[in-house]
């Protein structure tokens, strides 16, 4: 009777001591949120401990000792970890049919592109000619994904760019680029007009003057669409920009040719982008490295460089491959050989042959 009197005594010291404890705690954790300018983050260990204990303890108890946390909110975080628990999303396989390759899709794009007019039914034809079945829906489906609206609306405009590719062959372009010759009466601008064949990338210097007016620009006109041999002799259309010097004369002759100059839009480079880009390639690698005296001396510079941007100079916007290559200097076998122009500022690497 008396050891259990003693552990009664013991077991109700214990119990005190314990709700004194808490009671502490729960006024301790008061203070330090009075003290707290904001209200405390957790990480997710944090949630989980407060969570576990929380729901053990219940929401009565929990609203007398919570201070830092609402009792909602912990037992709301206890909601959600057994919920994770059990959450089998990251197991789930894709709802719905699977997309299909990646290939397939790159494919037609490409037909939409190259072929404008097509509608869903004529493109699923077209794939089924080669091995594929998709449906109308799927083709709709790839079109919209990528930004394609239906053939109505897709069949009425044209880019530039579709433009540029569709009659690549029948297209030229030209321009102007100046450079400073040195003569006897000083420093003076010498005027470059170039003509580019797009499809090719066939360059033809047509003339060079310090005066490009009327009369010269009239008989550039006449020397470029001459029968048999002038440069635009198979071109349909010519683009340049909306430069004076290109006037209205240069233009009939053009025209009773049987060449459309199509006159670009004010600050538009990039619609002569080709033009641009032969402009930046001759001045970096041939005009901004030489000074010229005389009208001679630059005649022979851009001799050389046209004969080595046509034969010797691999070209990106071609497959990084020669415009025209000299087949007696294209092989694997031999010494390796080098040919320079302007005095080694232009190089060419070959094989000689064996």
């Amino acid at each position: 009777m008396e050891a259990v009197e003693a552990l009664a005594l013991v077991s109700g010291k214990v119990e005190k001591e314990l709700l004194l404890r808490n009671e502490y705690l729960a006024v301790e954790n008061e203070i330090l949120k009075s003290k707290l300018n904001k209200p405390p983050r957790f990480n997710d260990h944090e949630r989980i401990r407060l969570a576990k204990i929380g729901k053990q303890i219940g929401l009565k108890a929990l609203k007398e000792i919570a201070c830092i946390v609402k009792p909602e909110t912990i037992l709301e975080w206890f909601r959600k970890l057994v919920a994770k628990k059990f959450d089998g999303s990251k197991f789930r396989k894709i709802v719905g049919r699977p997309r299909i390759d990646h290939e397939l899709e790159i494919l037609i794009i490409q037909f939409v592109e190259e072929n404008p007019s097509w509608g869903y039914d004529r493109i699923v034809g077209a794939l089924s000619n080669i091995g594929y079945k998709v449906s109308d829906q799927t083709i709709g489906n790839v079109l919209k994904r990528n930004g394609f609206p239906p053939v109505p609306n897709r069949n009425q405009d044209t880019t530039w760019s579709s433009f540029i590719k569709n009659h690549q062959d029948v297209i030229a372009a030209c321009d102007f680029f100046t450079t400073e010759v040195v003569t006897p009466f000083g420093l003076i601008t010498y005027y470059v007009l170039f003509f580019i064949h797009i499809g090719s990338r066939k360059v033809h210097i047509a003339g060079i003057t310090p005066h490009p007016n009327e009369v010269w620009m009239k008989q550039i006109a006449r020397n470029v669409t001459m029968a048999d041999w002038g440069f635009l002799f198979n071109c349909k259309y010519l683009i340049h920009d909306r430069d004076t010097k290109f006037c209205k004369s240069f233009q009939s002759i053009l025209v009773s040719m049987g060449i459309k100059p199509i006159r670009l839009p004010p600050q538009s480079p990039k619609m002569n982008s080709y033009s641009e880009r032969f402009v930046r390639s001759v001045k970096e690698e041939c005009l901004s490295k030489m000074i010229f005296f005389g009208e001679d001396s630059l005649i022979k510079a851009l001799v050389e460089y046209i004969d080595h941007y046509h034969r010797e100079r691999n070209h990106q916007g071609k497959h990084n491959k020669l415009l025209f290559p000299d087949q007696k200097l294209i092989g694997n076998k031999g010494k390796i050989k080098r040919r320079k122009r302007l005095n080694g500022m232009l190089k060419y690497y070959y094989r000689s042959a064996a």
